[in-house]
């Protein structure tokens, strides 16, 4: 596939199932540029599935721009609640501000010029370049890399990422380069999958050299590790149910600012007091997590740390930058907004 017949048909094929069986997501319906860039970065490291309701929140809170620079760090974090790796929406916002306040409010519309944005990578500039701005450049994401290497025949061995890059700038359709970057993201996220690839609905399967799985990586094997949390909840004088949340400090290698349940050591917890046991996964940890109620009194005997701990209404938790575990948990506990019991 390396004559320009061989990529005409390719393009043409490729696009035309993509217009045809395209997800309908949001950030699709909008070609403005920051709402690309907002979506992006939701979708590094991170399912689809998992993005959506929080892409939604987060843009009819940030809808342009200028309303995201103009918001406090912690309530871009609240509303970043429950995406996990944090250290993307602290970027996203530092990145906002400099536009804001540097550039006009105007995103760079060259992939070149937006890697100069903190947070934004080759591939993310690639993709808001092309998809926002029409540029002709190449995205190369995971599901790209594993449609080109299925397409040429190459595994891990046989080929490097750079030349998959090369090889998926041979195949961009410099006409529709946003749309048909979009399109081998969607043919890998949905049938050019990992294990077991739909080969039977792939629109290009004639033009495949693989046909199938293809030696790849072993996964990683996920740590477990065990951990305790502490439930206060009490009625305040304005009859407002609260909870008690306690800050990581700055200086915390993993989600620092947060707010979160108070960690106890589970030894030292009655086992009736236990109300809550849950799993929750960290890139390549899975946590197991107990939660203890405890009543307001008994907040004296939390364990002695220098972390801030403080009351907060329930009802105003969604605007609170809490971390991704404590959110599910106070869901489940019914003590977030529209879940009181």
């Amino acid at each position: 596939m390396d004559s320009g017949p061989q990529l005409h048909v390719f393009r043409r094929k490729l696009l035309r199932w993509f217009d045809e069986n395209a997800r309908d997501l949001p950030w699709r319906r909008s070609r403005d540029p920051y709402a690309i860039w907002v979506s992006e970065i939701m979708l590094q490291q991170t399912r689809v599935a998992a993005v959506l309701e929080h892409y939604v929140r987060f843009m009819e809170r940030f809808p342009k721009l200028h309303d995201l620079a103009a918001a406090k760090e912690q309530e871009a974090l609240a509303h970043w609640s429950g995406l996990g790796y944090y250290r993307r929406a602290r970027l996203l916002h530092k990145a906002a501000q400099f536009v804001a306040r540097e550039l006009d409010g105007s995103l760079p519309q060259t992939a070149a010029e937006l890697r100069t944005l903190p947070g934004v990578g080759e591939y993310t500039s690639a993709a808001i370049a092309s998809i926002g701005f029409g540029e002709a450049v190449a995205c190369v994401d995971g599901n790209v890399e594993r449609v080109v290497r299925r397409l040429r025949g190459w595994d891990e061995a046989s080929a490097t990422q750079a030349m998959v890059r090369v090889k998926a700038a041979q195949l961009l359709d410099e006409d529709r380069p946003g749309d048909f970057n979009q399109a081998m993201m969607e043919l890998g996220a949905t049938v050019c999958v990992p294990r077991a690839p739909l080969c039977r609905l792939c629109p290009v399967r004639e033009m495949c050299a693989t046909r199938g799985e293809h030696a790849a990586p072993t996964r990683k094997a996920m740590r477990s590790k065990e951990a305790a949390y502490a439930f206060l909840r009490r009625a305040s004088r304005a009859k407002a149910v609260e909870v008690l949340l306690e800050h990581r400090p700055a200086s915390a290698s993993v989600m620092p600012g947060m707010w979160e349940l108070p960690a106890i050591d589970a030894g030292h917890a009655a086992e009736e007091n236990k109300v809550l046991t849950l799993r929750h996964s960290i890139t390549d940890t899975n946590y197991y997590v107990t939660v203890y109620k405890l009543n307001a009194k008994q907040q004296k005997e939390l364990p002695k740390r220098r972390a801030k701990r403080e009351w907060f209404a329930v009802r105003e938790l969604d605007e609170v930058a809490v971390t991704g575990l404590t959110r599910k948990a106070l869901k489940r506990l019914r003590a977030w907004p529209g879940f009181e019991a």
